[in-house]
């Protein structure tokens, strides 16, 4: 494993299995016998399952390659990442074939309109996903389910709203992930029945932050940055309106930090967006987010280095916030709503009421009923308690001021109280 001289990230054990299987594969490797990831393998594998041939617009092909060619040269996978990885690939090429045989059979699905939608786009950790499940808890609404969100186009012979078995297949997944990585829940809970973020949509493209936030894949993410996500965005309207066919709703609830670097493209794919950004110290977010990513990386590396994780997140960071900041200052200030973590915090009712207002929904008393039972099913701590600290990655509260002021100073971010403190808790929802 590689060395970590500053940070005092402690990585989780893996089930006994688990570690053994890894060391196999590492024995295969050394070998030249370990198998690897190949585009052609992954689309050949695809038409075989899916007994489907056309995918349509291929423009997914160059993304995929680079993708793979980072993952091969640079991330350091385990088997069972290599394992997780080829089937989250397949399951994607998958899933591109059925819903292309889809739009073939209904051309109507194309036409259906996406003019009423939400966005979440704070950044990591801000609060978003207590945010996403409140709001996606108005009857009205339309969000993404975990569960979609890994199979959105029905399976064969499935008509829309019986979706039994994909139900099924997403709590497996969920259990699957609770054996590997128990503690990830403290963090960030992945229910197969749950809202989503709809970057995992954007994954079909191949075109999105997952990938880095769960490997190391720098060349990736640099090609990433360079290219016209516009594609992406386009395929992810298109599995928008392949849901809303599936189970209709009066407007969309999205969710996800990665539109916060692309707000021009959402905005020009999706031009009847009006997007939420959430605020919070980001010394306390950094750390719990590092912590986050760092803990799913582990999942698919033995391999993983604290302090070159931190590094590229906190570049990440700082990238992903001067974008924001001059995509705002190009548009007019009625897309965008600012909502303090505190806030919702203290008072999510009445951030929900401004939210509403603001997007132009109704919220009476069927929606504030909606929020309150959400809010008692998603008590704090319900997964344990996750503990993390800026320490863990050789980060301290001046590198951070140095790096991220200005977005304190911008958006008068408050300092939040006890945020250096080794047992500093974060809750699992947020």
């Amino acid at each position: 494993m590689t060395a970590d001289p500053t940070s005092r990230f402690e990585r989780p054990k893996r089930p006994l299995p688990i570690s053994l299987l890894n060391a196999v594969g590492r024995g295969a490797a050394r070998m030249g016998l370990e198998p690897r990831l190949d585009v052609d393998s992954l689309i050949g594998s695809a038409r075989k399952r899916a007994e489907l041939r056309e995918f349509g617009d291929e423009s997914f092909r160059e993304p995929l390659s680079v993708l793979i060619d980072s993952l091969e040269s640079e991330a350091r996978l385990s088997t069972l990442g290599r394992i997780i990885q080829r089937r989250r690939f397949v399951d994607a090429l998958i899933n591109r074939l059925r819903v292309q045989q889809l739009l073939r059979e209904h051309p109507e699905i194309e036409t259906i309109p996406l003019d009423r939608v939400v966005v979440i786009a704070g950044l990591q950790r801000t609060g978003t996903t207590t945010l996403h499940r409140l709001l996606a808890s108005n009857p009205g609404a339309r969000s993404l389910a975990s569960w979609e969100a890994v199979n959105p186009a029905p399976f064969p012979g499935e008509k829309p709203g019986q979706a039994t078995a994909r139900m099924r297949l997403a709590r497996r997944a969920e259990q699957g992930l609770k054996y590997l990585a128990p503690q990830f829940f403290a963090i960030h809970p992945v229910e197969h029945d749950a809202p989503e973020e709809d970057v995992l949509l954007l994954d079909h493209h191949f075109m999105s932050q997952s990938a880095e936030a769960m490997a190391r894949v720098p060349s990736y993410a640099a090609w990433l940055e360079e290219q016209d996500n516009r594609p992406a965005y386009e395929y992810m309207a298109t599995l928008m309106r392949v849901l809303l066919w599936q189970r209709p709703g009066r407007h969309w609830v999205l969710k996800t930090p990665h539109h916060l670097e692309y707000l021009d493209t959402l905005f020009a794919v999706l031009p009847g967006s009006r997007v939420i950004q959430t605020h919070r110290d980001p010394q306390k977010t950094t750390a719990s987010f590092c912590s986050m990513v760092a803990h799913g990386a582990c999942i698919f590396s033995d391999d993983v280095d604290a302090d070159e994780l931190a590094e590229h997140w906190l570049g990440k960071i700082r990238r992903v916030l001067e974008r924001s900041m001059a995509v705002r200052a190009r548009l007019p200030d009625h897309y965008f709503l600012d909502v303090s973590y505190y806030d919702l915090v203290a008072e999510p009712i009445k951030v929900l009421e401004a939210i509403h207002s603001f997007a132009g929904l109704e919220f009476g008393q069927a929606e504030e009923r909606a929020a309150r039972e959400t809010s008692e099913r998603n008590v704090q701590h319900r997964f344990g308690q996750h503990r993390y600290s800026l320490t863990d990655f050789g980060l301290d509260a001046e590198r951070l001021e140095s790096e991220l002021g200005f977005y304190r100073s911008h958006y008068g971010v408050p300092f939040e109280s006890g945020m250096h403190e080794r047992d500093a808790q974060e809750e699992g929802s947020a």
